[in-house]
Parts: C-alpha cells; structure tokens; sequence
C-alpha cells in the first residue's frame, strides 16, 4: 500500500503527518517509549498529556521536552494507575479542562516485579497493566466518542503469546510467579483491544493494540531479567531496541491516515500482524471484560458517590 509506505516502512515512521489542534494523553509517558511517544507528537504540534506515577519524574520530563522543543504544548499530570482515587482524579481534570481528546495511548506498564496489590488489593501487574487503564478508558470514553474521529492505541508485548488466563485465579494467588502473570497482562492487553473494539462499532472511536518490541531499560530491572530476556528473544529478532525505535509503532498508530477506520487489530514493527487463535478468541475477551467490570463495580459500590463526569455507565451496554 503506497499510502502506508509514506507513513511507515522498515519499522520507522517516515511521515511528516502534523497534529495541530489534536490533544494525546498518554500514560507512563516520563521514560522509555513513553516519552519519546510525548516527544515526538509534540515535535508534531500535538497538545500532549503526559501522566506520571510521581509529580517530579512527569515534570523533569515535561522539561525535557521543552528544552529540546521550545514551542511544545505539553502538561505533565500525575496519574498512579495502582490507585482508583489518582486514576478518577486523573480523568477528573482532562473531563473538565480539555476540550477535546483525540488520542489515548495506554503505555504504562509494569514488568515481573514481585508480589504486590494495587490500593484496592488487585495484584500490582493485573492492576497497573490492565484494570487501570480498563477505568481510565471508562472514564474518558465520552470525551474520546465527542473528539471523534478519535483513536485508543494499548501498548502490549509479543509476550501476549505466552500469556494465558487463569480464569479460576486471575490474581494468581496461588503459586504466584511475576512472569506468568506479567504474560497474562499482556494477553488481557490484546483480548481487552478486541472486545473495545466491538463495543465501540460505529462511534468513529477505534482501538488498537501493538508490540513495541524488547526495549532497553523498559522495566526489565528485576531480578528475572535473564530469563525474560531470553523468553521475548524467542519472539523478537530487535532484541534490546532503542525507546526511540520501541516508540515507533505507538506512534504509527496514533498519526497514520490510513489507520482512521482500522480497529481491532494488533501491529508489530509499523504493520498488522495476524493474532494467534487463542489471542484473537471473542468469547474470552468478552469473558474477561465482564469479569474486569464486576471487580470494579465492586470497589466502586463502596466507595463514596461518584460525580456525574465520573459515570461509567457508557461501555457497560453490549451491543
């Protein structure tokens, strides 16, 4: 396709394609693949959202970005997506200060890291990497669905592929290994872009997800690296790519013209690669989102009364 080669080839974005007048949030955007992400749309003109786990790093990398761009509109928000009350917060101010949202790219994640639990007492990797931006995604869809054309891009792994679902234990309470959940998150990463991506048929809001391939310094700090290292070596000939190259596909996905209509679909390296048979299941990804639905209706029913630009009732109805 001459059009996709304008704007991608050889796993690099090579279009000058502008975002003037767009407005991007995207999550875990003061390292890595994040913020070369926030880079570079802002380079574009793009008003870039960058949220953050702590105050400071969101800062230092919102002056980064200006030193190297001086005219960038960029804003740095704390966002800790292992916390319902920063991640509602979050929304909070984007619901009521942005005008519009055109794209929402879902990158924070965390990476085979020991036993933990999120606020609510969700495991930290299940948390972070799915049922956080599972909410987000709830509370900002109606802004996305008025800002339409708009697009919901989710940063997963090649991993996905070893990745299954212990659907009798989800939060792998028994027997808990960091890297075998950390693959579940991963699948749950491309079954929640599938069944979004239905649920969204028709609102001119698509969803889809990708694999930025096995990128230096990407969380990979803990004490299972060399054999992580060695499980995504199996699945990615780029071993240990640049966070710039690690941004490419993230970025694609958020500028390219012919990718306006394109939803429910996975890309590696600047093109769609076919899921695997279990990757691609409905039923499962269906199963797994009212699952992900009934854990947070549960923290929310006792929590205190939300505000009317908190709702979340939107996605709730299946088609």
């Amino acid at each position: 396709m001459a059009e996709q080669q304008r704007t991608a080839s050889g796993g690099w974005v090579r279009s000058d394609v502008r975002m003037d007048g767009k407005t991007v949030v995207i999550t875990g955007a003061d390292q890595g693949i994040g913020f070369e992400t926030a880079l570079d749309l802002a380079r574009r003109g793009a008003r870039v959202i960058m949220g953050s786990r702590k105050t400071d790093d969101g800062e230092k990398a919102k002056a980064k970005i200006l030193k190297e761009c001086p005219d960038a509109n960029v804003v740095a928000i704390k966002l800790n997506l292992a916390s319902f009350v920063s991640i509602h917060v979050f929304a909070r101010r984007i619901n009521d200060n942005e005008p519009r949202l055109d794209v929402l790219i879902n990158n924070a994640a965390i990476t085979g890291c020991p036993k933990s639990t999120t606020v609510e007492g969700f495991d930290m990797q299940m948390g972070v990497n799915h049922i956080g931006h599972f909410l987000l995604i709830e509370l900002l869809i109606n802004l996305l669905k008025t800002s339409a054309p708009s697009r919901i891009i989710i940063v997963s792994s090649s991993v996905h592929k070893l990745g299954e679902m212990k659907w009798a234990d989800m939060m792998h309470n028994v027997n808990y290994s960091p890297l075998p959940m950390y693959f579940q998150t991963k699948l749950a990463n491309v079954y929640f872009c599938l069944e979004l991506s239905r649920r969204l048929r028709g609102s001119e809001v698509t969803c889809n997800c990708l694999n930025p391939g096995l990128v230096r310094g990407e969380g990979y700090s803990c004490p299972f690296k060399c054999f992580f290292t060695c499980c995504c070596c199996c699945l990615d000939r780029a071993v240990h790519i640049s966070p710039q190259e690690g941004a490419q596909t993230s970025l694609y996905c958020a500028i390219a013209p012919e990718l306006q209509e394109v939803s429910g679909k996975y890309f590696n390296k600047c093109a769609e690669e076919r899921l695997s048979n279990r990757a691609s299941n409905a039923e499962a990804a269906k199963q797994l989102w009212l699952m992900t639905e009934e854990w947070i209706d549960d923290i929310l029913r006792d929590s205190p009364p939300l505000s009317p630009s908190e709702q979340i009732p939107v996605l709730r109805e299946s088609p």
